[in-house]
């Protein structure tokens, strides 16, 4: 069977609906922080449904540069018995690994040998300023010339500071808590709102202490206390990933699609709450804990949506879906707005910019602003050829786009789908549609 992440083209043809019950790989942000976290526990940990793509596939390689003693009995089935790391022979390539990057730079500022971090090209255009900052102020020694990687790190004592952040965000958070496990005294993390919180809730399950410093759950306290516990886990369905099928299932006409065991932790749900205020006919069942995370299925009929506006809080929670929502917001009836999204110019591409601009080539008419956009709709996509930019997000977003079209649509530089999604056009094709890797 031919999978997308061996090819560079899809080619979409209009018509059909979708039909099935599917799943999605393994969560991709519980992954990193599983494998990370693993190694440097003590004892032997069990993790199934581990996510193979392209990002932790890069942060695993990592880890057993750094001399992790991983056992792989299959694709998503990892042994790790936990132990020191060691000094790696070559710096550390994360490749495309934003996440990846950012957490193990909390850990390694607290190794007793040095280290360097680096990647791609698109990772050497993201920002790293925002952890190495609060990283130095415990004592970290991490250069990282033009606020980029690679991050150059020696050892150093770290100490427990009190760190207000200036936007939430889950890896900056991340980054500060896992360096707070190699700290002298306490370290206290204050957020704006809300941000991913799977790494205090691993941590947690592993046995560190992290205190709830106020009502909200936004200040957070980690005290060290000795070595980790090991995990024992599965890894619930990515919904980011989930959050394609979504989409694909609410716009394509007479559809209905199940998505089973997918990860509904509510800091990374805000697009099912968006997609809610906008009329959709989605529904959740079974749903239980998994890994220290609720985990259910999510059944979703075709529906016919309206605009809304979009800020504040909500959009930390669904930063990562903005793209699909710009194709939902291209059908929906009226104005959809969104601000306060600016974050969304300094993921694997400019998000914004890079949509809006694809999305054009397929006729949609949309007024991209400095911290969101504005998109009217209905909107009729007529057909053309796009570009994925290599930015995982943006490609599996524009194939959905290519779904709708009335005259269908080529994208190209897709393979990167792989990063976060593998099988995503099997996936797609199963559910019935006309999706060609070429």
């Amino acid at each position: 069977m031919i999978t997308d992440d061996r090819q560079d083209k899809f080619r979409l043809r209009p018509g059909g609906s979708l039909r099935g019950t599917l799943s999605v790989p393994g969560d991709k942000s519980i992954s990193h922080r599983a494998v990370m976290l693993a190694s440097i526990a003590g004892g032997t940990s069990y993790i199934r449904n581990w996510l193979a793509a392209g990002d932790t596939e890069a942060t695993l390689g990592a880890m057993l540069d750094l001399g992790a003693d991983i056992e792989r009995h299959e694709d998503t089935a990892l042994t790790i018995h936990g132990g020191e790391l060691r000094e790696a022979s070559q710096p550390l390539n994360l490749m495309n690994a934003g996440t990846g990057i950012r957490l193990l730079a909390g850990i390694m500022v607290g190794q007793p040998f040095p280290s360097v971090l680096d990647g791609s090209v698109q990772l050497r255009r993201r920002p790293m300023e925002r952890i190495t900052a609060p990283l130095r102020e415990m004592g970290a020694d991490i250069i990282a010339a033009n606020d980029a990687c690679p991050l150059r790190i020696q050892p150093a004592q770290l100490h427990g500071i009190e760190y207000d952040m200036p936007i939430a965000s889950g890896q900056v958070k991340s980054a500060v808590l896992l360096a707070g496990l190699f700290a002298d005294s306490p370290t206290t993390v204050s957020q704006p709102g809300p941000a991913r919180d799977h790494t205090e809730r691993m941590l947690r399950s592993m046995g560190v202490n992290i205190t709830e410093d106020d009502e909200t759950g936004n200040c957070l306290t980690i005290h060290p206390n000795g070595a980790l516990k090991p995990l024992n886990i599965t890894v619930p369905g990515d919904f980011s990933s989930a959050a394609f099928l979504l989409v694909a299932g609410l716009l394509v006409p007479d559809s209905e699609l199940t998505i089973r065991g997918v990860n509904l932790n509510p800091t990374r749900t805000g697009l099912l709450d968006v997609l809610g205020e906008m009329g959709s006919d989605i529904t959740l069942s079974n749903v239980a804990s998994q890994a220290g995370e609720p985990v259910g299925d999510i059944r979703v009929k075709t529906s016919a949506l309206h605009g809304i506006e979009i800020g504040g809080e909500t959009v930390v929670r669904m930063i990562d879906e903005f793209p699909i929502l710009m194709v939902a917001a291209t059908q929906a009836e009226g104005e959809t707005v969104v601000r306060e999204a600016r974050e969304l110019r300094v993921k694997e591409t400019d998000r914004i910019a890079v949509m809006a601009a694809e999305l054009r080539k397929l006729g949609a008419i949309i007024d991209e602003r400095e911290d969101g956009f504005r998109i009217v709709g209905p909107q009729s996509l007529t057909g053309g050829q796009v570009d994925g930019h290599d930015d995982h997000r943006i490609a599996m977003s524009l194939t959905i786009a290519g779904m709708i079209a009335a005259e269908g649509a080529v994208v190209t530089d897709v393979a990167c789908a792989a990063d976060s999604f593998p099988g995503f056009a099997e996936t797609l094709i199963a559910s019935g549609a006309k999706l060609l890797p070429e």
